[in-house]
């Protein structure tokens, strides 16, 4: 790994799931302006947690250990789209039900990091999957659009965030599988 990276932790998009959401983001780039986030490269946030080392990438993935050894496959059901920020700077997103077992496994992570001493994002969970980065939304209503179907995810990964011009790029550091 070496040096200093950009890392979350995110749930891998199973991929039936993740090919119908990359339909969903195609229909909407016909009608919506943004960068789109690249196909495959759609997940889902359990925790952000910034700029980290080599040690503290380790305690991460210990950390994932922890918090995944007695957790099971997790449902994605899709909710529709929602958006965070204001005029030009949108994030437009696919919501997705937050069930118990989604909200258990997000908080078991977000607890074995802290305590290990590791900082993340502490913003409340919202389980959603980012399309795209400064959308522009049109004023008329979407119609229309296919929803990815209801799916299970059984894959948590520590992930490496590479900026670049044309967005950001993710490479897998380490994975757990569920169940």
């Amino acid at each position: 790994m070496g040096g200093v990276v950009r890392a979350f932790v995110a749930l891998e998009l199973p991929k039936a799931f993740a090919d119908e959401l990359a339909g969903l983001s195609h229909a909407l780039a016909a009608t919506c302006e943004g960068r789109f986030v690249q196909e495959g490269s759609h997940h889902l946030t359990l925790a952000f947690l910034g700029e980290v080392g080599e040690a503290e990438a380790r305690l991460a993935m210990d950390a994932l250990d922890a918090a995944c050894t007695c957790a099971g496959p997790v449902r994605l059901v899709a909710e529709g789209l929602g958006t965070f920020g204001r005029g030009r700077g949108v994030t437009l997103w696919l919501g997705v039900r937050r069930t118990d077992e989604l909200a258990d496994l997000a908080a078991r992570v977000r607890g074995e990091l802290a305590a290990r001493g590791l900082s993340y994002d502490e913003k409340d969970f919202l389980p959603h999957v980012t399309l795209a980065r400064r959308a522009r939304l049109p004023r008329s209503a979407l119609e229309g659009l296919a929803f990815p179907r209801p799916d299970e995810a059984a894959r948590v990964t520590l992930f490496r965030s590479i900026l670049e011009p044309e967005g950001a790029r993710y490479k897998p550091l380490y994975s757990v599988n569920l169940g």
